[in-house]
Parts: C-alpha cells; structure tokens; sequence
C-alpha cells in the first residue's frame, strides 16, 4: 500500500487559521505582534525565504518589517540594529536571516538577540531551556517535524525514532524532542557504519542529511512514518529531498514530498513563536 503523502502546505494551513484568531483576540487587547527580519547580502535563496516569511505574516495578521543590508556592512554596525531592534517594544521577534556573510561572526550576531525576542530558537539561552524541557521558543524546522508526525495521528511516545543528521539546526534538536515525546531515538550520521541496520528499525525516521537520494525503500522498515527535511538542488535544476521519494512512498505509512512537506511548516512555526513571543512580553 502507497504512503500517504504528508502536504506540509495543508497541515500549515490549519495551523495559521487557529493563529489568526489568536492574533485577532491579541489585537483587540492592544497587542499587535510584530516581526522584523534582517537581510545582509543579496543571496537568491535568502530573499526567497524572506519572502514566504512576510506573506506568511500578512495571512495571519502579524506586522512585518524587512530590514535590508548591503554584504559590505560590518559585524559592528549588524549588532548595533540588533540593539535597537532588543529596545524597541514594538518589536516582538527577531530574525537574522542565515547564512551570513563570512565576515560577520553567527554565534555573535546569535547571541546578541534578546532570548525573549529569540523567534529562531537559536540562541544558547533558549537551546538550553529547549534541552531542560523547559518553556521556550523551539526552533522552527524541528519544531515543524514534531508537529507533522504528530498529525498522522501516530503516537510519538514509546516509538523508535532515527534522525540522520546531527546539525545544530535540525538533526540534534529533533532528536531531543522526539526524546521528550518519550521517543527512544538513535542519531546517525556520516560517520554512523552500516546504516541500514540502524534506520530499519525505525518506527519514525527523519531525515536531515542534506545528500540527494541517499535513502532507499531498503532503508525503510514496513509502515515507517518517514520525514524528509533535505533540500538539495540537483543538476537538472529540480529539487529533491534526502529520500527516494517513489520508492519509499512504496513502504512507508507516511512520507513528506520535496518541496511542499517541512518547508511551509517551517515558517509556521516562525509565526507562532512570534505570537508567543508578543504574548510573553504583554505578560499574558
């Protein structure tokens, strides 16, 4: 029996609804969440995700500013926005978009955004409290996973996971919450020997190791819910996901296409950390 397709783009849809009411009430009390996005450098891809970030903004009633920056401009002058940007009560969510240029230190521009305006889930202070299990705002794409397997309607708890991929981005987090989803998970990545024998035993397999097709239906325990993150661009100008989507589709219960499956819920759950952020800062 074929997979059935996990269409990000639906579950997203959901999910802003249920926003857009929260941001309405929000309004009604005075609070207008609002989100600024800063744009260093003129990178194709950046821009792009700028772009789905404000219409996903419009859709639920958050306002949007787009702060952007030529390549040329130094670390010094990038903190000094961050500044205001930490001192502006109107501003409720941050983001800098990645990659930077290589002149401009991450980890610093990172960890000078208030925790509590923080909407990325990437600085040390939420890591931390995202490790302890405490309230905070998780990052986007792993957050957006969680969700996903969480609409199948499986039940996370007691499941063997295997997440492929141990960035500080998606493979690391992921696993920490699909551990306190009570999941029993194993990490693999390009070290990890004899892959196969680890991935099928996966009752949930995520896949974040950004290598085109590097996961077969050989690869698949029967029945796995499979969760594609890769995008990778290959030479005919297509993209692809990290799995073999049709023939995984032949094996799995579940399978998320590329594009169209984590990527609308990764902006999702930007918008609602937002929220979130506006609401905490209010002290609703």
């Amino acid at each position: 029996m074929a997979a059935t397709i996990l269409q990000g783009k639906e579950v997203a849809k959901s999910i802003r609804e249920e926003l857009a009411s929260e941001v309405a009430e929000l309004k009604k009390q005075g609070i207008v969440p609002g989100l600024t996005v800063v744009l260093v450098g003129d990178d194709p891809a950046s821009h792009s995700y700028v772009r789905g970030k404000s219409k996903g903004c419009e859709e639920v009633g958050i306002h949007s500013e787009l702060i952007l920056k030529e390549a040329s401009t130094t670390e010094e002058e990038l903190l000094a926005i961050i500044h205001e940007l930490n001192e502006n009560p109107n501003v409720h969510g941050i983001l800098v978009q990645l990659p930077l240029p290589e002149h401009i230190s991450e980890k610093a521009v990172i960890a000078a955004i208030h925790p509590e305006k923080d909407v990325d889930g990437f600085h040390p202070i939420s890591v931390g409290n995202m490790v302890l299990g405490n309230e905070t705002m998780l990052p986007c794409t792993p957050h957006g996973v969680i969700e996903l397997i969480k609409r199948t309607g499986t039940d996370i708890a007691g499941k063997h996971a295997v997440v492929i991929g141990r960035s500080n981005i998606v493979g690391k987090p992921v696993s920490l919450l699909l551990q306190q989803e009570n999941a029993t998970v194993t990490m693999c990545h390009s070290r990890t020997q004899n892959l196969e024998e680890h991935t099928r035993k996966a009752d949930i397999l995520v896949v974040a190791a950004g290598r085109a097709h590097m996961i077969g239906k050989e690869h698949v325990k029967p029945g796995a819910v499979v969760i594609d993150v890769g995008v990778n661009r290959i030479e005919s100008g297509k993209l692809v996901g990290d799995v073999k989507f049709d023939e995984v589709q032949e094996v799995a219960s579940f399978l998320t296409p590329v594009p169209g499956g984590v990527g609308p819920m990764t902006i999702t759950m930007l918008l609602k950390n937002t929220v979130m952020a506006a609401r905490k800062q209010a002290q609703l």
